[in-house]
Order: structure tokens, then C-alpha cells, then sequence
């Protein structure tokens, strides 16, 4: 969707909205930490977010990743920068197809900044001077199909000290079709609302998002203000003085001074801003917080997990349960299988159901990183400490997962510590949720006055030996249904149906039943050659011949890969009886359990 028709429905509704600037990380590590920062900041309701382009393409490949993953994975609409530095008609091209192959149709065109070592900027031979000839090259090549955003200056462009020559120009790129304007960062609201009624008595009427940088630290906004020359006012120095060297304070202020700046705004009859984020959460998510702007939770939580901005996957209601830690790679692997009829999961007999592309699997840290958090053991029972750790928070993620655990897992957060230290090794889980409220800030999704439900869901891998003991029990309870798979393929379960089981599902005033999660033996089966070749990079972190690999290969090569699903969602604790801990004493059960693996 184009953000100046989402911008046009916000202003016709009256309403403040908001939307935030992130840039590419310069390692991978810091690239997947924006991936989950994005995902959280996403629940805030941005109305889009957009990624920086640096100097002549130089991150114009993973600008391009994260734009098509924040389109596809996260469900936030995104605005790709593109700049003219360094960058020929050849490169232009390049990057609207990629941009629009992604889904993306916002564009944020801009001159740019010189090259890094440059002091002046210059055109390269076939490229364009000026962000204007930009704009009239997009819209030459791709008519309307992109919302075009450029920007401007309210305290006026460093390269031109004629005020109103600089409006003029930006007039000019509004007339060239571009159709909305995000201003650079200034400090004072004055200069801003100044700024808006000079470019309106010019004849701009397009929507203009002041663009604001709540200040993070003393030092850091000395740095911020030296790339463009900005006016701080002496009111804001004078009131940082006596803080400056208390961070945490200085970025209260800092939180305190945006929001005063954009009530004022309001004041003045401007409804949205966009907030430099320097890919940072906390100061955005107060700002919104204080502005009373954290929108309902049916708005940001539409399903459990956030929907797709792809147009291949736009009415994509269902999604199996393996992938839920995993939502990238399930995004890239599913993109060419069949369309979902009805509204239902498709049939997962369909020639292009599983095939893989080139994204691969891959953990998410770097080695060093991998080894620090997860050592070197020796043993399985070093393997269960590992992943009991990791379900109490005090490891910061496994190959399967690479964020904490959810926070509707708080309340089974002791009970999956205890049955991994017992040898079943979770990888995914979600409790029973008997007819929650939509609107409950753990469970709930979907639109208003409805009540959601979850079947408690199991993930794990096991030894041979132990599943034999499981299945055992599983086969005197007719309410659990489990599907387990090994390496090679060797299936056991005790349905004889191939059709998906929800697991989780709403109910809602005027619609049908909707169930966005299930269980379906083929997704299963296509799920579970990732879950092993998991088990093989944690291996590849260490020397082949060491203990460490041999133990994680063997697992991989023997252990199985099990999901149990306890379909009376009345009984909370029916799946944790399985595992002979009763309820009460799982909490003791793990600390005992911890502390003898660990002495």
C-alpha cells in the first residue's frame, strides 16, 4: 500500500500518527537484533516505517533485505530510501525493480550525502544532480505505482544559504510528483511550524512529517547536530547542564522535550511525525506511551503472529505452529507454494509445497558469540541445562530460537525448565488458553468484544529410548495426538488423518471461526529437515573431531524430532502429566534437577 493513502486516512480521521526511520546494522549480529527490535516496535502501530541508503548503493543489498523482510515478515509498511550519490541510472534501475519485486511501493528520494572522505558532493556520469531529476526519472519509468517522499529542511539545506531558493526547490519536487515531505531533525518547534507555513503560503499542500530525534545523550547530540549544522536553542543547553553527564537523564529529557515538541504540533494542526530512531526502542515506545498513542490491541495484533504486507501472502490467514520462532525463514521458504483456498491451509500435496530457495539455514549469532553462550558440552544432560537455561531466560537464544521466549510463556516457564533437565529438549510451546479476552494483552489478537483459544502445544526433540516411554503414556490419554519424525524420515504419530488440527483459534462477533495456527503432518515433515540441519551449524562451531560435535551430530542423527498436542483445551495441565512431574512440585523439580547438573 502507498503511505500517502494510509497518511490521507489518518488525516481524514482526525487522528496523530507516527511512523520511524531505521538504518542497516554494519554486522550480522546487529542486523538480526533490528529484525526482533522491529518486530517488537511493530505492536507501537507505526503507519510505516522507512530504511536508510547509503552512499552510492554501498548497503543497497541489505537496505533491500531489510525492506522485503519488513514487508513480508513483520507486516510493517516500509519506504526504501534511495539517493542519487554514486549511483548511475544503471543502479537506479536496479534498485525500484528490487524494490518493487519486494512489494515495496514507497520511495524516499533523496540527493544524498557525499561519499565517505568526499567534502563536496558530485554527480557521477549518468546519474542524476539533484533529488528533483529523481523524482521525474520514477515517475517517468513507474507512473504512480510508487508513493514518492523527499526531503526538507526547516532551518534550510547546508549547501544552499538562500532560505528561499531551498524552498523553492523543494516546491519543485513537489511539482515533479512527488507526494509528501519528511523534514530533517531540527530542535525547535518554532522553526518547524514556521517552516510548514512558509512552504504553504508557496502553494505546498502536500502532507509534511516533522522529523524528530529524541535526544539520547549529551555527547550524542552534540555529534547529531554537527552533520548538518543544526540550531540548537540555549533554552534546551541551559536545561541539559546540570544532567549532562547522567545519560538516563539527559534521555528522560530528551523523551519529555519530543513530546512536549509534538503536542505542539498538534496545536498547530499537524497530525503525524516521524521519528529518527537511530535503531533504538525505548525513548519511541515512552514518547507513544506518553502521547496516549499505543493503539488498541486489535490494530496491532490482528492474528497471533503479524501478518504479511507481501501481495503473494495478503489473505494468508493460517500458518503452522514449527515456524513460529523462525518466521523469516518460513516466509522465504513458503513464498511459491500454492495459493491458500477458501481461506483454509492449502494442500500440502502440491507440487511447490517445501521447495527450498537459497536462504538457507543458519544460526543467528556469530561463532564467537555461539560459543559463549552455549560452551562446549559433553554430555546430553549438559545439552538439557543448556535448553532449561535457556527456557529461564538466562541464555539469550538456541539455533531454533534466537529471541526469548514469548511472554504467554511466563506462566509454563518452570515446567519447560523442568521436562527439558528430564531430556526433552523444547524447541516451541504454548500454553492452554480456555476463551481469553481478544483484547487481553498476553493472548489476545483479532478485533474487539471476541475470545481467543489455544490448544497447549509441545515441541521437542527426545531420545528413541524416551519416546518409547511417551508414546506409551500418550496411548492411555485420547486426548493427545503427537506426529514424530526422525532425521531420515521415519514417522510415527497416532492420528490417521491428514488434515490440520487447530491449535490455536477466535471466535468473533460476525465472522466465522478463524484458526491462524495449526498442526498438519506435511508442514511437519517440510519443517523437520530445518530443525535438524539446526542441530548440524550448532556442530560446525566446533572442531569435527571434538567431543562437542560428535554429541550434537549424534543427537542429530538418532534423537527424534516430536510436536504433542493436548486437544481438550479445558484442562491446562493435562500435557505436563505426561511427563510424571505433578504441577505443584515443578518448580522444585527444576531447582533440584539444576542444581545436581550443575554440582
Amino acid at each position: 500500500m502507498k503511505v500517502i493513502d494510509k497518511i490521507n486516512k489518518a488525516e481524514s480521521e482526525g487522528r496523530l500518527f507516527y511512523s520511524f526511520e531505521y538504518f542497516p546494522p554494519k554486522t550480522p549480529q546487529g542486523v538480526q537484533n533490528l529484525y526482533d527490535r522491529m518486530e517488537r516496535m511493530q505492536r507501537f502501530g507505526p503507519e510505516f516505517v522507512d530504511i536508510t541508503w547509503g552512499a552510492g548503493g554501498t548497503s543497497a543489498d541489505l537496505t533491500t533485505e531489510l525492506v522485503a523482510t519488513a514487508q513480508s515478515v513483520y507486516g510493517l509498511e516500509t519506504m526504501m530510501h534511495l539517493t542519487c550519490t554514486n549511483m548511475p541510472v544503471e543502479k537506479i534501475d536496479a534498485a525500484l525493480k528490487a524494490a518493487k519485486d519486494c512489494g515495496c511501493q514507497n520511495i524516499l528520494a533523496l540527493r544524498g550525502d557525499p561519499p565517505k572522505g568526499q567534502k563536496n558532493w558530485e554527480s557521477v556520469e549518468n546519474g542524476f544532480s539533484h533529488a528533483v531529476d529523481l523524482v521525474r526519472y520514477i515517475r517517468k519509468q513507474y507512473g504512480d505505482y510508487f508513493c514518492i517522499g523527499v526531503a526538507g529542511y526547516p532551518e534550510g539545506h547546508v549547501d544552499n544559504p538562500d532560505k528561499e531558493d531551498d524552498l523553492r526547490r523543494l516546491k519543485e519536487k513537489i511539482d515533479a510528483g512527488a507526494d509528501l515531505i519528511v523534514t530533517q531533525l531540527f530542535f525547535d518547534a518554532d522553526v518547524f511550524i514556521h517552516f510548514v507555513e512558509r512552504c504553504r503560503a508557496i502553494g505546498i499542500t502536500c502532507p509534511i512529517l516533522p522529523g524528530i530525534f529524541p535526544i539520547q545523550n549529551y555527547n550524542g547530540l552534540k555529534r547529531v547536530i554537527s552533520f548538518s549544522n543544526n540550531e540548537v536553542p540555549q533554552r534546551i543547553w541551559d536545561e541539559l547542564e546540570p544532567i549532562k553527564d547522567d545519560d538516563a537523564a539527559v534521555k528522560e529529557y530528551g523523551i519529555n522535550l519530543t513530546v512536549e515538541f509534538v503536542q505542539k504540533f498538534r496545536k498547530a494542526g499537524v497530525n503525524g511525525f516521524h521519528i529518527y530512531t537511530f535503531n533504538l526502542e525505548r525513548s519511541s515506545r515512552l514518547i507513544l506511551e506518553r502521547l496516549n498513542l499505543v493503539p488498541p490491541l486489535e490494530n496491532v495484533k490482528p492474528l497471533p503472529w503479524n501478518p504479511s504486507l507481501s501481495s503473494k501472502r495478503a489473505k494468508e490467514n493460517v500458518r503452522p505452529i514449527f515456524w513460529k520462532n523462525r518466521a523469516k525463514s518460513y516466509i522465504r521458504r513458503t513464498e511459491t507454494w500454492d495459493e491458500f483456498p477458501n481461506g483454509r491451509w492449502g494442500d500440502s500435496r502440491s507440487p511447490a509445497f517445501g521447495e527450498l530457495d537459497g536462504w538457507g539455514v543458519s544460526l543467528k549469532y556469530p561463532q564467537e558469540e555461539c560459543l559463549k553462550m552455549w560452551g562446549e558440552p559433553k554430555k546430553a544432560d549438559e545439552i538439557a541445562l543448556l535448553f532449561a537455561k535457556y527456557c529461564k531466560g538466562d541464555v539469550a537464544g538456541i539455533p531454533w530460537s534466537a529471541q526469548q521466549l514469548e511472554p504467554e510463556t511466563e506462566i509454563i516457564r518452570q515446567r519447560l525448565a523442568a521436562i527439558n533437565l528430564l531430556g526433552f529438549l523444547t524447541i516451541n510451546s504454548q500454553p492452554a488458553v480456555n476463551g481469553a479476552k481478544s483484547s487481553h494483552k498476553i493472548y489476545g489478537w483479532g478485533p474487539k468484544n471476541g475470545y481467543v483459544f489455544q490448544k497447549a502445544y509441545l515441541e521437542f526433540f527426545v531420545s528413541p529410548d524416551k519416546l518409547d516411554e511417551l508414546t506409551a503414556k500418550i496411548s492411555k490419554d485420547p486426548q493427545v495426538t503427537y506426529y514424530a519424525v526422525n532425521r531420515q524420515g521415519d514417522l510415527r504419530t497416532n492420528t490417521q488423518s491428514d488434515q490440520p488440527t487447530a491449535v490455536t483459534w477466535g471466535v468473533f462477533p460476525g465472522k466465522e471461526v478463524i484458526q491462524p495456527t495449526i498442526v498438519e503432518p506435511m508442514a511437519f515433515m517440510a519443517w523437520k529437515d530445518e530443525a535438524y540441519e539446526l542441530w548440524g551449524e550448532w556442530a560446525r562451531i566446533y572442531d569435527r573431531e571434538s567431543e562437542s560435535a560428535k554429541l550434537i551430530l549424534d543427537i542429530m542423527n538418532n534423537w527424534y524430532l516430536i510436536n504433542i498436542v493436548h486437544n481438550d483445551f479445558q484442562d491446562e495441565n493435562g500435557i505436563w502429566r505426561l511427563f510424571d512431574l505433578e504441577v505443584d512440585q515443578f518448580a522444585d523439580q527444576s531447582k533440584h534437577l539444576l542444581n545436581g547438573l550443575v554440582a
